[in-house]
């Protein structure tokens, strides 16, 4: 008998759930029907603000797969249809045609839930404006050009995340100029605020006036209703021709909510290592709706990234298909840059070692990325988080020029395979004058680390 997989999403996890399925089992044995509520499948979201910016000369290029190349590939990929409710008893899902207001209900045997994340837009006064804009999908792109089309001369980005710095480099790129808005003391929250200030200094060098403690209160619009000036609680008015929000996104929910699926503090999905709803036989989820475990922290936490929703869809699609795979957690890496600032983090922060109970010390060194006689060189800075008394890793930070960023992979395989900052010493990393330091920047961070829990244990017994 053929079963039915229905996936609600058309984008990374959704569509990678529904290729691997495939893969597993041809359509005599599994019939796939995708529902997507825009205009595309399958492209990649972290690529829009380099198309943006110009440097992605068509969207097109973010395309990984269209309808049609899924279509061929037996799966019924419905565009511009939107799921609007799931019937868990009668396992079915309600759908609405957005062209001609038909709606149907589909059943299925397993559904995989791949609604993403929506942009976090406050409700401010003004916030609707035409030239207010999230950046989350290549249609929300395509708004931003046509603002971009009337020749703004002044930008302001709302938020100080990788979206709002991405953005910020990408309307500077365009010959705008930028203001960057941030209601924390640094730009980077995702870093510590001694690695923000170092974000904001090199945004400052670059042209993007950087205000921190802003906290947006109002979009002033004009008859056209346009916005014209940001202000802020402390009184500050910012002339805007074109307003991007970079706050940020949150798990895209509300159908599974309505369901009663179950879901964790920061409202994404709760899945087991299979990506498996919790408590919910046949229902799978993955992508920027779900929260997943962390293992440095052992708590579960929202991290929209396109790869880890890569991974959930083909654990998911090897699961439907019958086979086996799972998702053991990430450690919380990421990397971004603005200009030529290359920025990575992974493992903990700071306040998020302080909230799970850990204690800590801390090291933080500056270095280059070649050999200090091998030009051009470029610098940077480390900082290693590690446990007192074991010397655990629990996180590290690099903010830099050329080379740096990718180096936080270091500590992103560290953290996954639970070694100690002394351990981390004596990692072989490749070594030549064009690539790096005889010690690897994030090495002699980890050998400052090392000292300073030695030190520690001496001091305290």
């Amino acid at each position: 008998m053929t079963e039915r997989l229905v996936v609600i999403g058309g984008d990374a996890a959704g569509m990678s759930a529904a290729s691997q399925a495939r893969r597993h089992r041809g359509p005599g044995e599994l019939e796939i029907v995708a529902f997507e509520r825009g205009n595309r499948t399958s492209y990649s979201a972290c690529g829009i603000p380099y198309w943006l910016g110009g440097v992605v000369d068509d969207a097109e290029r973010l395309i990984a797969r269209s309808p049609e190349q899924h279509r061929r590939r037996g799966i019924d990929v419905r565009m511009r249809t939107e799921v609007t409710e799931i019937d868990l008893d009668r396992r079915r899902v309600r759908s609405r045609d957005l062209e001609r207001g038909d709606t149907a209900w589909t059943e299925f045997d397993h559904l995989v839930i791949a609604t993403g994340a929506v942009p976090v837009r406050p409700p401010l006064p003004g916030i609707d404006a035409s030239n207010v804009h999230g950046v989350q999908t290549l249609d929300d792109g395509e708004a931003v050009l046509r603002s971009l089309a009337g020749n703004p001369r002044r930008a302001v980005v709302v938020g100080a995340g990788y979206i709002g710095v991405e953005m910020a480099e990408a309307l500077l790129r365009r010959g705008l100029e930028v203001t960057v808005l941030e209601r924390a003391p640094q730009p980077m929250t995702t870093l510590d605020p001694d690695m923000g200030a170092l974000v904001r200094e090199a945004m400052t060098e670059f042209g993007i006036q950087v205000v921190n403690g802003a906290a947006v209160t109002e979009l002033r619009t004009d008859g056209d209703g346009r916005a014209t000036t940001v202000l802020t609680s402390d009184g500050s008015e910012y002339p805007a021709d074109i307003v991007v929000l970079g706050l940020g996104s949150r798990p895209n929910t509300a159908l599974a909510e309505a369901a009663g699926l179950p879901l964790g503090e920061s409202g994404g999905l709760l899945t087991d290592v299979s990506m498996r709803v919790r408590g919910t036989e046949g229902v799978w989820a993955g992508g920027d709706c779900v929260e997943v475990l962390n293992l440095v922290s052992g708590a579960t936490q929202h991290i929209p990234l396109g790869t880890h929703a890569n991974k959930h869809g083909q654990v998911i699609g090897a699961n439907v298909g019958g086979g086996y795979a799972t998702f053991p957690g990430v450690v919380g890496t990421a990397i971004s840059k603005v200009c030529d600032l290359e920025i990575g983090r992974t493992g903990l922060l700071e306040e998020e070692a302080r909230a799970v109970g850990f204690r800590f010390v801390t090291a933080t060194i500056e270095s280059t990325s070649r050999a200090g006689y091998y030009p051009p060189t470029a610098p940077m800075t480390v900082k290693v988080l590690a446990e007192l008394r074991t010397g655990r890793l629990l996180g590290v930070q690099i903010v830099g020029r050329e080379n740096a960023g990718k180096r936080v992979d270091i500590g992103a395989v560290a953290l996954t395979a639970g070694m100690t900052v002394e351990q981390m010493t004596g990692l072989d990393l490749g070594y030549a004058p064009p690539f790096s330091p005889v010690w690897d920047p994030v090495l002699l961070a980890a050998r400052r680390a090392t000292r300073a829990v030695a030190e520690d244990m001496r001091a305290n017994g």
